[in-house]
C-alpha cells in the first residue's frame, strides 16, 4: 500500500465513522422528540394516541380534583380550548389554579392528556415563551 493509499483509507475511515456517529446523534434525538400545543392548538390539530407531546396553558380555575392516592386530574386551558389531564406523582409546590402549566405525555383513546411531569412557573414573572406569547396573542393573560 503506497503512502497515497494510506491516507486515503485513513480519511475515507474518519469519515465514515463520523458519519456514522452523526447519524445515531439525530436518531436518538429524533426519538426525545415531543410537540408543543396549546389547546386552542388541539382543537384543530388530530394528535394521536401515543404520540408524545408537551401541553401548555393555564390551570382552570375549578378544576383541579384530588383523586385516590396521588392522582390528580385538572384542565388545562387557554382561552380557545380546554383539555382535561390526568397526572399521578407529586405536583410542584406552585401548582395552583390560574397559573400557567408545561405537562408533558400523551393523549389516551378517550382524549384525555395523560402527563407523566408537571412543570409550574417558578416564580411571579416566569412563563414559557411559547405559552406567554400564545396567552397574550388570546388576550387571556397579562403580564403583572
Amino acid at each position: 500500500m503506497t503512502r497515497k493509499q494510506k491516507r486515503l483509507s485513513i480519511i475515507a475511515g474518519a469519515l465514515g465513522f463520523l458519519g456514522a456517529a452523526t447519524a445515531l446523534t439525530f436518531y436518538a434525538l429524533g426519538q426525545k422528540t415531543s410537540y408543543f400545543y396549546m389547546p386552542a392548538d388541539l382543537v384543530a390539530t388530530a394528535v394521536p394516541p401515543g404520540q408524545r407531546v408537551r401541553l401548555g396553558g393555564l390551570v382552570e380555575e375549578g378544576s383541579v380534583v384530588r383523586g385516590e392516592g396521588s392522582r390528580v386530574t385538572f384542565a388545562v386551558a387557554d382561552g380557545g380550548g380546554r383539555v382535561p389531564v390526568t397526572y399521578v406523582g407529586l405536583l410542584p409546590d406552585l401548582f395552583r389554579e390560574g397559573q400557567g402549566v408545561v405537562t408533558e405525555g400523551t393523549f389516551d383513546g378517550a382524549g384525555t392528556f395523560v402527563a407523566d411531569s408537571v412543570l409550574a412557573k417558578h416564580d411571579e414573572n416566569y412563563m414559557p415563551k411559547e405559552v406567554a406569547d400564545s396567552l397574550k396573542e388570546q388576550g387571556v393573560w397579562q403580564q403583572n
